[in-house]
């Protein structure tokens, strides 16, 4: 309980201070946590970041504000931290469809994004398998892209770069030289207000690292990258076999953190989240998600 109150906390902390400066390190404390930790529980459960959740409430309330008062445009704007009138309206256009001008206009519509408030249910009373475990150094090698936007442009820059044909066309190669074909490796990292760097690949023997430009073509191998990812401690949990597994293990990193992390010494740790896909294609009800958060010990 004490952990949704320090959630709560923190919000109520961010909508006291909208027409301020606000510092996540002081948002954070709130919530009894360190800041990069609030920062990735709170996108994992809410689905957008802390700085698209204040910007959205900012803009939201300015637009209620020029539209119920004789405020003046420019006031307005550096009262919700916009600097100059242009950046406000291209921020107020963005969100209300409307310049600020026009949100006093009769029958202008506005956006109304509402205050996050937590609310305690009953809930929980199912297992779910985990385990900790010291996980070596490794080299991935694959495709790697930044995706950066609200959380509707991520998802389709992700979608767009997956199917992609140059993509699909290493990932299948670079898992013909894997020793175990049937795994794929994402990893998620430098996640901030802004987006994340996220690559697909495999871990291929060293004996091909010579080969990869023949194998995948000039063009293509000038795309590739190869990530090192440093030795570190993973809670690793694992979605039920299933031929959905893949949409699945979005649901068991939210249920890691609200079930597992609330009652554990550890907290996720600023490193790169890993997930796993293991493909059964023959049996396609075989396959699943292993997940792995790297975590550390709370101080």
């Amino acid at each position: 309980m004490d952990w949704i109150v320090g959630m709560q906390n923190a919000i109520d902390y961010i909508e006291d201070n909208l027409t301020e400066t606000i510092d996540y390190e002081k948002v954070a404390a709130q919530s009894f946590s360190s800041s990069y930790h609030f920062q990735r529980v709170f996108s994992i459960l809410c689905g957008f970041t802390v700085g698209e959740y204040i910007r959205n409430r900012r803009l939201s309330l300015s637009g209620t504000e020029l539209a119920t008062s004789d405020a003046k445009v420019i006031d307005v704007a550096l009262k919700y931290g916009y600097e100059s009138p242009d950046s406000f309206a291209k921020a107020f256009r963005k969100f209300h469809g409307i310049l600020p001008s026009q949100a006093r206009n009769n029958g202008s519509m506005l956006k109304s994004y509402s205050r996050l408030v937590l609310k305690f249910s009953l809930e929980g009373g199912c297992t779910m398998n985990y385990r900790i475990e010291e996980k070596g150094s490794m080299v991935i090698t694959g495709c790697s892209m930044r995706f950066s936007g609200s959380p509707s442009d991520r998802y389709h820059q992700q979608h767009d770069f997956m199917v992609s044909g140059n993509t699909r066309f290493v990932r299948y190669a670079l898992q013909g030289m894997a020793s175990d074909c049937s795994i794929e490796y994402a990893v998620v990292s430098n996640i901030d207000d802004e987006g994340y760097d996220f690559s697909i690949g495999t871990i291929i023997p060293t004996y091909f690292t010579d080969h990869l430009e023949k194998t995948v073509g000039e063009n293509n191998a000038s795309k590739l990258t190869i990530q090192e990812v440093p030795e570190r401690k993973y809670l690793i949990v694992e979605t039920e076999r299933s031929a959905t597994s893949i949409q699945e293990h979005l649901e068991i990193r939210k249920r890691a953190i609200t079930e597992w992390f609330t009652e554990s010494e550890y907290q996720l740790a600023n490193a790169p989240e890993i997930t796993l896909f293991h493909y059964d294609r023959i049996y396609k009800d075989n396959s699943y998600v292993e997940l792995w958060l790297p975590i550390e010990k709370t101080r």
